[in-house]
């Protein structure tokens, strides 16, 4: 049965400048995080958090796209819009994570990707493509986890997965509803309705087989709610990573790529 919210109050929750950030989750998670920095080219962009992590005697990988709690930590966040370092990040996280046999875990959560001159000159669509195909081929295990507004390129150039969460009142786009609205009728003051014809919701998500499973999650999340999310997060990372860990590599890759044509083929249907 389908929420009774609306698609553009999902999207306000989403935004919602209450809503918990990434590593809010990453420290309830795991029992132990160790952040790591740079892309070894440009700089550390702290749009984008990686690091390794562990729960029992599992390590992972984490990828996590952190907006911030406040306005000086959005300020140095760029409200959680990567710039291509950022992705270049992820990067070569992700080609760590193959060389260790560490699972990858992303957690999405932004707007977009940075559009601004300086990102655009140092690569912004090549380090989202990129980003896209190295975790097409990674030979580890990849669960994707969408926490909150998941938005454009931005959003997709950590989500090539085996699996893919979303949060109940997340969303996840190619665009924001402003920018459809103002695509395709001139008018970005028609937010509402494009966002009911976005199917942007999870709910709308599950049924097109674009994602794996629904979190259940509350309109209000207060500290006791926040405990009940972790553990369902938590719960299906393991069961998730125990079904994957059975797979040889070529299958974990042929797992992925099977599960993005199949949902080519849906969508087009």
């Amino acid at each position: 049965m389908k929420s009774k919210m609306t698609a553009w109050e999902k999207v306000e929750i989403a935004r919602s400048p209450k809503r918990k950030t990434a590593l809010d989750y990453i420290e309830k998670i795991f029992d132990d995080f160790m952040e790591l920095h740079g892309d070894r080219a440009f700089k550390d962009d702290k749009a984008i958090v990686c690091g390794l992590a562990n729960i029992g005697k599992q390590n992972y990988t984490i990828i996590a796209e952190q907006k911030g709690r406040n306005t000086k930590e959005n300020i140095e966040r760029n409200f959680g819009m990567p710039n291509p370092e950022s992705y270049r990040k992820a990067i070569r996280f992700m080609n760590q994570a193959e060389k260790f046999n560490r699972p990858v875990i992303t957690f999405i959560d932004t707007k977009g990707a940075y559009p601004g001159v300086g990102a655009e000159e140092r690569g912004q669509g090549e380090a989202i493509a990129k980003s896209m195909y190295e975790m097409a081929k990674l030979k580890v295990p990849v669960i994707a986890i969408v926490i909150g507004e998941g938005s454009s390129g931005g959003a997709l150039a950590i989500g090539v997965a085996n699996k893919v969460f979303m949060l109940e009142n997340a969303i996840y786009s190619i665009l924001s509803p402003e920018g459809y609205s103002t695509i395709l009728w001139k008018d970005s003051s028609k937010y509402e309705e494009a966002a009911e014809k976005m199917k942007l919701t999870a709910d709308d998500l599950y049924e097109a087989k674009i994602i794996d499973k629904i979190i259940k999650e509350p309109k209000e999340v207060d500290d006791i709610e926040f405990e009940k999310i972790i553990k369902r997060i938590k719960k299906e990372i393991i069961s998730s990573i125990d079904e994957l860990g059975k797979l040889s590599k070529e299958e974990i890759v042929n797992d992925r790529y099977n599960k993005f044509r199949n949902m080519g083929e849906f969508i087009q249907k």
